[in-house]
Parts: structure tokens; C-alpha cells; sequence
């Protein structure tokens, strides 16, 4: 059998780890457009910062190929499928055979067009180690830095770069940071702590027009700066399946077990659509557990046994300096609120079930929350009232603790949950 992986990031990694769960003996060729060795993309941010380094930001430790049977072809493109001689192209010509096929080529930047871009020196993404180590070349002590995008990615580069830099000023379109996580409660305080560490913002205009190192914003005023950073979202990449004929959306349409509409294809990751079992609709649900757990699926259905499925839901765990937020599933249904100083929590439930939270601060307890939501474990079971105030697996009840613990004796040593 050979099994072919376009991708090398956690849904490749979770693929592998699939295959070989069933199949230890096909060949498996992973191709992957950067020549690096597989790494945690949310730690580049902490490689700007001095926190860690390459050798800690890898996903696997370096026999991982080598231990997996695999052959890699890193610093290669591919781009063309073709579903009929069942082969890939890459971009130097090359042909690669596959009995077994794995889309998980994640996804790219998006740039909204603006005018006068072009005029712009010294502009940069932020989502792979490249683009981290073409950014850190720019830095220096006096540099301003305009950061177009409030949302993960961009936080996250204000504070990998924050000690670098002169200063930093953040604009997004949207009237609060990080929309796509947090309700509007939770992004002021998170706001409000940001600016503490020095972070300026312009929330609600977007840029008008840059004109070399100016930029002229929707309300008229006129930023300059000396690095520009975009990271107002990324889009799926699609076109390897799309271009075959295969059937996508916003993403690449995938059925229970990872397969698409083209026979012997399947795709896993960000490029895809999952199914969010939070709120039963499909969606992007581009975030590193899921991916893992989708290639993880792809990799057994690859290899001839039917996969578990996986439950996939939104979930961040993120960190700004020293400030921590954990969120997930969805946010709807009725809802408990607690702040106290920089903590806050709000819990979202429907009918039986937890529907999804938001912990800032104090996220000690987060691993109950999550579970109960994946689970979707019925609230009447267990001491609800308790678990909004004070999350604990003693307010689970015995019979869940027996279930989830295998009994009492378990519920010691995993308190620490």
C-alpha cells in the first residue's frame, strides 16, 4: 500500500500515527512545502519572545519519520491531483503514485486587498516559522508596528514582539479584539490588559490606502510605521481538490470518515469542513486538536478500518502576557456570568447539556468544563449549580466519577483535572 501525505502539521502527524495504528507495513511519502521537520505553529509567537526554541517547537522528536517508516519530500509543492492516474505533481515534475491519498494542506493567509499595499517595504504574515524568521530580521528597538488583524494571530505576534519594538498599534475592523472567541465583556477586559503591556488599538476602521510607510485609516487618521504585519485571517486550501473535481465549500467536504467525494482521497486539518458537534453544523475548526484527531481518523480509515468519529469543537487555549483564555463549543442557550477582577467565566447550557464557556484568568478547571461540553453530559446527573461556581469532580457524582475515573480510588489521583 502506499499512502501519500500532503501536509506535515498535526493532521499529518495524527495520519501517521492512524496508518500505523492498523498498518505497519505500507509505504507512506509525506510532501510538504516547507523544509522544515514538523513543529507547533502556535509557538512561533514565543520564539520571537526567547521562550523557546526550534528544538522544543517540534511535534515529534527527529527519529519520528524515521520510526514511522516514512520517506519525506520537505521544500516541495504540490500542484496538481490526478484523481484518474491516481498521482500527485510536484512542482519540480515529479510524480508521486498513491494507492491512499491525505489532503491536509491547512491553510494560507488572507490578504483583503488595500490599496497602496504594494508601496508598503517591509510587510509580513505571521503564521509559519518562515514567516517568523523573516519578520525577526526586521526588528529592532525603535521600530512602530502596524498589526491588521485583532484576532489570535495577531495578538499573538504583538506580544512575540512587543520587547523588541518601539510600539505597537493594532487595528482591526471589528469594534472588539479577538471576535471569533470572545464576547464583548471578556475582549474589553482583555483589551484592557493589553493596553497595560503597551498595546495600542483602533478598533472598528480598517485601512483606506497605504502610501509607503503611512497608512490612512477609514476614520481619517493617518498612521505611520515601519512594519507592517497582516493577519486578518487565512482561507483553506482547497485547490488541490477543487481543480480535481472534488466537492468543497468554504472548506473541502469530507464524509465520517474523512474521504472526499474523490475515491481514495481523503483530507483532514484546516483545509476541511468539520462537523461541530456543539451546535450540530459544519464548519472551519481550524485549531490543532482537531486537526490531529481528523488526521488521526483519515489515517485509519486509510489503512481499511472504520474510524472513531471524531468530536470535533471549537477550543483555544491561549496566553498574553501571562494573561490566560480558554474557550469553547458554542456560545448559546442560557448563561451563568461570574467576574472578579481579572477572572471571568460565562457558561452556556440548552435543554441537558453544556453548550460551550469562556474562562479568563483563572482557568484551572477548564479540563471539566471542556469534557462536559464533549461529552455532552447530562447536567441533571450531576451538580450543576456547583460546577458554575466551583468546578470540581466531586459536584460529577459517583456514577460519572465511576464511568470517567473507573471509581473512587481514581478520583485522587486525578484530581489534579
Amino acid at each position: 500500500m502506499e499512502y501519500v501525505i500532503i501536509g506535515n502539521s498535526a493532521a499529518a502527524v495524527g495520519a501517521i500515527e492512524g496508518i500505523r495504528s492498523v498498518d505497519s507495513e505500507g509505504a507512506i511519502t509525506v510532501i510538504s512545502n516547507e523544509p522544515h521537520h514538523t513543529y507547533s505553529r502556535p509557538l512561533i509567537s514565543y520564539l520571537l519572545q526567547g521562550r523557546t526554541d526550534r528544538e522544543r517547537m517540534k511535534y515529534r522528536p527527529d527519529s519520528f519519520y524515521a520510526e514511522n517508516g516514512c520517506r519525506t519530500l520537505f521544500g516541495k509543492t504540490v500542484i496538481k491531483l490526478d484523481k484518474d492516474k491516481k498521482a500527485v505533481e510536484l512542482d519540480d515534475g515529479t510524480k508521486v503514485p498513491y494507492d491512499k491519498l491525505l489532503v491536509a494542506a491547512g491553510s494560507s493567509p488572507f490578504v483583503p486587498p488595500m490599496a497602496g499595499l504594494e508601496t508598503v517595504r517591509n510587510k509580513y504574515s505571521f503564521m509559519s516559522l518562515d514567516d517568523a524568521d523573516a519578520l525577526e530580521k526586521a526588528l529592532c528597538p525603535e521600530a512602530r508596528v502596524l498589526i491588521v488583524g485583532a484576532g489570535l494571530i495577531g495578538l499573538k505576534c504583538a506580544e512575540g514582539i512587543k520587547q523588541r519594538v518601539g510600539k505597537i498599534t493594532v487595528i482591526d475592523l471589528a469594534p472588539r479584539i479577538l471576535s471569533s472567541i470572545l464576547d464583548e465583556e471578556g475582549a474589553k477586559m482583555v483589551q484592557t490588559y493589553l493596553e497595560k503591556q503597551g498595546i495600542d488599538f483602533r478598533l472598528g476602521v480598517s485601512v483606506k490606502s497605504f502610501d509607503g510607510n503611512k497608512s490612512e485609516l477609514t476614520s481619517g487618521e493617518i498612521l505611520e510605521f515601519d512594519i507592517l504585519v497582516t493577519a486578518v485571517g487565512v482561507r483553506p486550501n482547497v485547490s488541490l481538490v477543487k481543480d480535481a473535481g472534488g466537492d468543497v465549500d468554504k472548506g473541502i467536504l469530507v464524509d465520517e470518515n474523512m474521504q472526499t467525494s474523490i475515491p481514495d482521497v481523503y483530507a483532514a486539518g484546516d483545509c476541511v469542513v468539520s462537523y461541530d458537534i456543539t451546535c450540530d453544523t459544519k464548519r472551519i475548526l481550524a485549531i490543532l486538536p482537531n486537526a490531529y484527531a481528523g488526521g488521526f481518523a483519515a489515517g485509519t480509515a486509510m489503512a481499511g478500518e472504520t474510524p472513531k468519529p471524531p468530536k470535533a469543537m471549537p477550543m483555544n487555549a491561549i496566553g498574553f502576557f501571562g494573561l490566560h483564555i480558554i474557550t469553547a463549543g458554542s456560545y448559546e442557550g442560557e448563561v451563568f456570568e461570574m467576574k472578579d477582577g481579572e477572572n471571568y467565566k460565562k457558561l452556556f447550557w440548552s435543554g441537558d447539556v453544556m453548550k460551550g464557556f469562556i474562562l479568563i484568568g483563572n482557568v484551572d478547571k477548564a479540563g471539566i468544563y471542556t469534557s462536559l461540553v464533549r461529552e455532552k453530559t447530562p447536567l441533571s446527573g450531576i451538580d450543576f449549580e456547583l460546577i458554575c461556581r466551583e468546578p470540581s469532580l466531586i459536584a460529577l457524582g459517583r456514577n460519572y466519577r465511576s464511568i470517567k475515573l473507573g471509581g473512587e480510588k481514581s478520583v485522587e489521583i486525578t484530581n489534579s483535572f
